[in-house]
């Protein structure tokens, strides 16, 4: 497995930065390498659904558990990917670090290039958590 990890500080309480985050259909906006969902069930605050990545237009599925205003934790359950994608929110005051931290690793042949991937999922993690910032703070 391989872990990545990125964040930011945002000039916004833990509250603000939710609203934004916690949009699950909006993720698309901020995350470049998340083509398309695709909601399939919801149950209380665990939701099932299909991702369309930009890496080859693969469709994974996930398992999203959202902790109000502290966490995101997505759990890849079929496809390209294996492994979880958790965004967590920390209030500082007035402010709020918001941290993405993957452990994931490409399955089968594709797995070895798991490491080749890294680099283009650290990128994309840093360029969504600053457009996240962004939004917020405008």
């Amino acid at each position: 497995m391989t872990e990545i990890e990125a964040s930011v500080n945002i000039s916004a309480p833990v509250e603000k930065v939710w609203q934004i985050v916690s949009d699950l259909d909006g993720e698309p906006k901020f995350w470049k390498g998340t083509k398309s969902v695709r909601n399939i069930s919801k149950d209380g605050n665990t939701i099932v659904r299909e991702v369309t990545i930009a890496f080859k237009d693969s469709k994974c599925m996930q398992k999203v558990t959202l902790t109000p205003n502290e966490k995101i934790f997505a759990e890849f359950t079929e496809g390209i990917i294996k492994g979880t994608k958790t965004v967590i929110l920390i209030p500082h005051g007035n402010e709020t670090e918001l941290k993405a931290v993957w452990d994931i690793k490409l399955s089968g042949m594709m797995g070895m290039f798991t490491g080749m991937v890294k680099k283009h999922i650290k990128s994309g993690t840093e360029q969504a958590l600053e457009s996240i910032k962004k939004e917020i703070e405008k």
